[in-house]
């Protein structure tokens, strides 16, 4: 085995291209991820994590990267991100205004998506299509921009009487979802939900919630040799060491021979990556 790096581990990098590139975030480091498929890959977690925001060595990783006190006073770690139609900027009490103003008061857009199925989300409008990458969507349209994203949380949560705002993660690792015509989803959802669409633009604006209905589907590739017939997860707290043949990415799953392993779940762990050809 050869060491490539070690360091704290992040999410992986992702690019759009003919396939999805990806590479490993260890400290300051990169590694290019798609060269190594058909290689073995080996993690191994060296017993170290420390809080992506402020370094200090904690036993437990929060919010995926956060120690405790971080994680109760950071404005990124509060419920309202999660639930972001809670948002309380406007009460006075967000953990950090001048971060709501540049995070949250900023346009979002709700999209669809193909992964294990249909879904509804959102991002900032900045986060496209890398949100699309790390979730493993195979298709995404979007659908509406809207001007904060509490608002979009609003769209979102009226969205999800007619569409799912989860993925299955097992399913996403089984193999490509089916297919589907989004555009005539969009509509279907639009007509759906037309009533309540109206409110929340008569409530904050039509220039706060515009339809987006001249965007055109993205279609994504994921390199994928293989994908598993049975779903095991690896989890570097109870394996310190994942080794296997790595089959293929997607998402922010590396699949290998031996399970499955999400990199964003083990954020700011140290970590050592070493691979070889196998025979």
């Amino acid at each position: 085995m050869q060491e490539l790096a070690r360091g704290a581990l992040e999410k992986m990098a992702v690019e759009l291209g003919e396939q999805a590139q990806y590479a490993l975030r260890l400290g300051e480091e990169r590694v290019p991820v798609n060269p190594l498929i058909g290689k073995s890959l080996r993690l191994e977690y060296l017993g170290a994590i420390n809080c992506t925001h402020c370094g200090r060595k904690t036993n437990k990783s929060f919010s995926q990267g956060y120690c405790y006190p971080c994680f109760k006073k950071l404005p990124q770690c509060d419920t309202c991100i999660m639930s972001p139609e809670r948002c309380h900027h406007e009460l006075g009490t967000c953990r950090d205004p001048q971060w709501g103003e540049q995070f949250c008061m900023t346009d979002h857009v709700v999209y669809l998506a193909n992964s294990s199925g249909i879904k509804v989300g959102i991002t900032r409008g900045t986060q496209l299509p890398t949100r699309w990458l790390d979730q493993g969507a195979s298709q995404a349209l979007p659908i509406l921009r809207v001007a904060t994203r509490q608002q979009s949380g609003l769209v979102e949560d009226l969205l999800r009487s007619q569409v799912a705002d989860r993925t299955n993660w097992r399913a996403l690792l089984k193999g490509d979802a089916e297919p589907v015509d989004l555009p005539a989803v969009r509509e279907q959802v639009f007509e759906a939900c037309a009533e309540g669409l109206e409110s929340l633009q008569g409530r904050y604006g039509l220039q706060a919630i515009q339809p987006l209905r001249d965007a055109e589907v993205v279609e994504i590739r994921y390199p994928v040799q293989a994908y598993p017939s049975k779903i095991v997860s690896l989890d570097l707290e109870k394996t310190p060491v994942v080794e296997g043949t790595l089959m293929g990415i997607k998402g922010q799953y590396l699949i290998l021979d031996t399970g499955v392993i999400n990199v964003r779940k083990f954020t700011a762990y140290s970590v050592a990556a070493s691979s070889s050809r196998t025979i």
